[in-house]
């Protein structure tokens, strides 16, 4: 038996081990086994979810330990991915370890067992290849005896993919430190023609002797279909009515955390057992959930796109969007979970109105203009020492999560560098690519646009899908809506739209109190520093609703956008603030209002303040006076410097306040990072306030 035979001997009985007593491997699957092993070659490998990505890389990472290479490096992108894959290598026979912000005290004994060999594979994050300490104590050795690096869900490396991580962009440095011959793998299930050839260039996988593999995309057992619903009770009541029928247990997608945690509450109070899942539940609660939906304790599980990648439920028979993804990409990547071990799977898309706003408010948070990233570097440059994302902050007009990000992208490009102890500019010529920015942007509007046309489509859904894929062969699937008829009704009982209407409108969300002001606020010329003082806070808030919510924000969002007229308060909105005050469970009632002043919506803010002390009898002592400051920052700092020079309290608020005993109700228009309500609640305590009650329309939070 030749050593190719052999090693795919060895293979098989792995596999078996690995995926049960009746699995073979594919042909492609031991076409890049063997090009990774035997050849040393450098292979990207594009194939649908469930196909089997990870067997190729722990059977091949088994074949080069037996025949005596290093352990492989995987960067892969979830802690829930990273949980899964250890326990598939482990039936492999392949002993696997992680490094994460979740084992710090583990990270020794880890990196001891990699370099002794009695650990086969490091599954380490993108993010952790820039920590300092990792970086330059752990990368270099890891790198030195590699046997294998993998890249997985490589379409996060693409500027054009649906989830860029510019972290992932510091493994070209890396490909180009391994030794010659050392193989390499990227895998991805969900990757069009512009996504593979970024990710080839990237992972400079260009060459002629790399082994691209592309699979079919189509999945027999998904069976795709559109509802079009009116309203957003409408399709809270359709779920209502039809979850019960769904097969297995699945999960409902949702655009924003709001939306996961409304229809999972109105769910599990309709009787089916409905769990909420986000970038904002704890990592121990995920887990859970995760554990329980594996199990199909659960119905389903209401998520955002945290739930996705690396999260393998073979028997998974639904996946139902309320609202649609920006991109025929990360809808098809999202519903790729359903359907791999069943033969039939139902991927419903539910559209709303709010869809778009939802997709220009991601897509406002893109690369900034030039002048904003050359200010971050100004500032690096112009530090004697390293400066921590807080001290930069105050200095440059971005959030912290762009500031993030912009400090990644000068990092790939080689502009800063991260340090102990923060940020440092290289002194490097850096260079904005503007083209690259603007095509972006162009192509983020292309996807938008195709996954309207997919809802409109009277073509086979799932064809539309493969084309916008760049899939090898797309034809009609003969299963969605359009090839056979809609299965599903839109029709939805009056008693369940009401009851939708009930939980989406009932009004009332929390804002909570600032406790501390921002760091750095001296160089913006600022006397606040440190936590607020007891005599400067506000007590804790509420608001009509959130801007992201299906309920209330969509109602919202047209009342406060940008272009709409400045009017009085509507009825029906002052008819949500009253029951919003009459179910608050204040310490103390208010015993007055005192309305905030507004430069772009006078009238509506005035007359909010005049219908709710003409409702609650309760006197309005007059407005705070504000100074036009010019556009709005977006940065925490800066907008709070901004909000402190613009607002005061005049002297006939002054008089005012004097002669009422209690708290005093602050009405605004929205609350958005909180500075204003904060600076607000501040000066008006100091005029003599006892307690100051912030009331808002809406929050963004």
């Amino acid at each position: 038996m030749d050593q190719s035979a052999a090693l795919r001997a060895s293979a098989e009985r792995r596999l078996r081990a690995l995926a049960g007593e009746g699995a073979r491997l594919r042909d492609d699957q031991w076409t890049a086994i063997e090009a990774l092993v035997v050849a040393g070659r450098r292979a990207l490998v594009v194939q649908r979810t469930g196909w089997g990505k990870s067997a190729v890389y722990f059977l091949a990472t088994a074949l080069l330990r037996e025949l005596g290479a290093g352990p492989t490096v995987i960067v892969s992108p979830l802690l829930a991915l990273m949980r899964n894959q250890i326990e598939a290598a482990a039936r492999a026979g392949v002993r696997a370890a992680t490094i994460n912000s979740a084992n710090l005290d583990q990270w020794h004994e880890v990196q001891q067992d990699v370099l002794a060999g009695r650990t086969d594979v490091l599954l380490v994050s993108p993010e952790r290849l820039n920590n300092p300490d990792f970086r330059d104590t752990v990368l270099p050795e890891l790198t030195a005896s590699a046997g294998m690096l993998v890249v997985d869900e490589a379409h996060c490396i693409s500027d054009w993919g649906h989830d860029f991580r510019p972290d992932y962009r510091r493994l070209r440095t890396l490909l180009g430190e391994l030794p010659p011959g050392v193989p390499v793998l990227a895998t991805t299930a969900t990757a069009n023609d512009r996504v593979v050839r970024d990710v080839a260039d990237q992972l400079d996988l260009g060459g002629q002797d790399t082994l691209v593999l592309r699979g079919e995309l189509d999945r027999e057992s998904l069976h795709l279909g559109v509802l079009r619903l009116p309203t957003a009770q409408a399709r809270f009541a359709w779920l209502a009515e039809h979850l019960g029928e769904l097969p297995g247990s699945g999960i409902i997608y949702t655009l924003t955390v709001a939306a996961a945690d409304e229809v999972s509450a109105f769910l599990r109070e309709r009787g089916y057992e409905v769990a909420a899942y986000s970038g904002k539940t704890d990592p121990d609660t995920r887990e859970r959930i995760e554990q329980d939906l594996l199990a199909n304790r659960i119905k389903a599980v209401a998520a955002t796109s945290a739930l996705g990648m690396g999260f393998d439920k073979p028997d998974l028979g639904f996946v139902v969007h309320l609202g649609a993804p920006p991109s025929p990409i990360a809808y098809y990547q999202q519903i790729g979970r359903a359907g791999r071990g069943v033969e039939r799977a139902e991927v419903l898309l539910l559209p709303g109105v709010e869809d778009q706003d939802i997709w220009s408010y991601f897509a406002s948070l893109a690369f900034p203009p030039e002048q904003v990233v050359r200010r971050v570097l100004d500032v690096l440059a112009d530090a004697d020492r390293p400066l921590s994302t807080a001290a930069i902050e105050p200095a440059c007009d971005l959030s912290r999560s762009r500031l993030d990000m912009v400090l990644k992208v000068l990092d790939v490009d080689g502009a800063v560098r991260r340090v102990k102890g923060g940020w440092t500019a290289t002194g490097q010529g850096w260079e904005y690519d503007a083209d690259r920015y603007l095509g972006i942007a162009n192509a983020r509007r292309s996807e938008q646009r195709a996954m309207l046309d997919y809802q409109r489509t009277e073509r086979c859904r799932m064809e539309y899908l493969l084309r916008q894929l760049d899939a090898p062969r797309a034809e009609p699937c003969g299963r969605c809506d359009n090839c056979v008829g809609g299965r599903w009704s839109t029709e939805v009982a009056e008693a369940q739209v009401v009851a939708a209407q009930r939980l989406l409108h009932r009004p009332g969300v929390e804002i909570a109190e600032r406790r501390m002001w921002p760091s750095g606020m001296s160089g913006l010329d600022v006397p606040l520093s440190g936590k607020l003082r007891a005599g400067d806070l506000a007590e804790p808030g509420r608001a009509l609703g959130r801007l992201t919510d299906v309920g209330w924000g969509n109602r919202l969002r047209t009342l406060l956008a940008v272009d709409a007229p400045d009017e009085p308060v509507p009825d029906d909105v002052i008819e949500g603030c009253v029951a919003v005050l009459a179910s608050w469970e204040w310490a103390a009632r208010p015993v007055a209002v005192v309305a905030m002043g507004s430069v772009s919506r006078p009238k509506l803010v005035s007359s909010l303040g005049e219908r709710i002390s003409t409702i609650g009898r309760l006197p309005l002592l007059g407005e705070l006076g504000v100074r036009p400051s010019g556009e709005r920052q977006a940065n925490s700092a800066r907008r709070l410097a901004q909000v402190w020079r613009s607002l005061e309290v005049g002297p006939e608020l002054v008089d005012r306040l004097s002669t009422v005993d209690g708290p005093v109700l602050l009405v605004d228009d929205r609350v958005d990072t909180g500075w204003t309500m904060t600076v607000a609640a501040k000066l008006l305590r100091d005029a003599g306030a006892s307690a100051v009650l912030p009331f808002a329309l809406a929050t963004t939070s």
